[in-house]
């Protein structure tokens, strides 16, 4: 397998244990040379259908993720042909688990006897999980009091020692990659460029089932998910098995927008936001690590960003489960408000193909789902008072 680590703004080439380079770069992971054995045939999905092009060695860490399903929303839009690619449906609930079944495997493969991240919440589930399959020791850091439940339960189910500081989740990062290097523990965010090979089988499926649409729509927090989505497709076009490429669109919260800010002022940089606040948890994240990789997805692709309010994030929620069935956590929602929007300012047309990226469970952040949806209806045991309420 021919690949090498890559440092994305200096070209200098680093050995796999590496996170950043001198320069302060982040890196990537670039392919040569690879025997392409698999083929778009809307069969078998899942991550390690693409295995060619992940780059690991030994046999995978895996709890079957990927092969989620790709909706066609007609209910909700009839003008523009509209998929939602629902990550919900990910063994932990959430698209981290396309990155941490590789992230998880090259520790193994690094002899890494721990592995660690800091947590809006899916990472950390998703950790947990895959290094309890692994038999790592997990360890999280995530913000006190701004994790949804759902998450932190899954961590702590799963085993990870789950640490709160007091501060937000920019914070909790610097802390873990300090904790990362001086304890020798391998860093499971999304600065690993490892990880977000295994998320970029996102692009391999969609254009496995339906082709090339012409704009994916996804939630962005820290950013590494519409880069590693945006290298598939490249990846797919290197090798031939594609001839186009879609625009890539970033959707984030009015109260957490560094990316949109960049990209509504055509910078390459973010001024990154000092108190993030959305009710989109997963996406809460001022200081984006993948800022750079992200703005270079958005401008290649010639896509844009967007921001929605958390207003229509929850009605996005809402309409999503009410009217195709598809439950989802608030972060994912935006997406789909994402869509809303531009369709509304007309920079979606008719007939266009169109995929959302949906990337956690509904059952992620029930609080939320409570306080919008409300409680159970309360009736004496009586059929006539159930009558009553019908």
């Amino acid at each position: 397998m021919g690949y090498k680590l890559v440092c994305i703004e200096c070209g200098k080439e680093h050995s796999e244990e590496s996170y950043t380079c001198e320069c302060g770069g982040l890196l990537e992971v670039r392919f040569e040379d690879v025997d392409i054995d698999f083929e778009l045939n809307g069969k078998s999905l899942s991550v390690w259908k693409y295995r060619c092009l992940l780059p690991v060695k030994i046999e995978p860490v895996t709890l079957k993720e990927g092969g989620t399903p790709l909706y066609l929303c007609n209910n909700i839009c009839r003008d523009v042909e509209l998929y939602v690619k629902h990550e919900g449906a990910n063994p932990s609930g959430s698209f981290k688990d396309r990155g941490m079944t590789v992230g998880v495997t090259k520790a193994l493969e690094l002899g890494k006897k721990a592995v660690a991240c800091a947590s809006t919440g899916n990472t950390s589930a998703s950790m947990a999980m895959y290094s309890a399959k692994a038999g790592l020791k997990a360890y999280v850091l995530l913000p006190a009091g701004k994790v949804a439940l759902g998450k932190v339960a899954q961590a702590l189910m799963h085993g990870a020692k789950v640490i709160a500081i007091k501060g937000n989740f920019d914070r909790a990062l610097e802390l873990v990659r300090e904790v990362c290097e001086r304890m020798g523990f391998y860093l499971l965010n999304s600065v690993n460029p490892f990880r977000l090979e295994g998320q970029k089988t996102i692009a391999f499926e969609i254009v496995d089932e339906i082709g090339v649409p012409d704009y994916v729509l996804l939630p962005v927090g820290n950013a590494g998910n519409i880069s590693a989505i945006w290298k598939g497709f490249k990846e797919l076009k290197m090798f031939g098995l594609i001839d186009e490429l879609p625009k890539m669109i970033g959707v984030q919260a009015e109260g957490a927008n560094p990316i949109y800010r960049a990209v509504r002022e055509g910078k390459d940089e973010i001024e990154p936001v000092k108190n993030p606040e959305t009710v989109a948890t997963a996406i809460r994240i001022g200081n984006p690590v993948n800022a750079r990789k992200a703005l270079r997805a958005i401008y290649e692709s010639k896509g844009t960003a967007v921001q929605v309010s958390d207003e229509e994030i929850l009605e996005a929620q809402k309409e999503l489960a009410k009217t195709e069935g598809i439950g989802v956590e608030p972060a994912s929602a935006s997406s789909l408000a994402g869509f809303k929007k531009l369709l509304n300012e007309g920079y979606i047309d008719r007939g266009d193909v169109v995929v959302c990226i949906t990337t956690g469970h509904l059952l992620k952040d029930p609080e939320i789902v409570l306080k919008i949806c409300g409680s159970p209806i309360e009736v004496p045991a009586d059929f006539n008072e159930i009558v009553k309420v019908l």
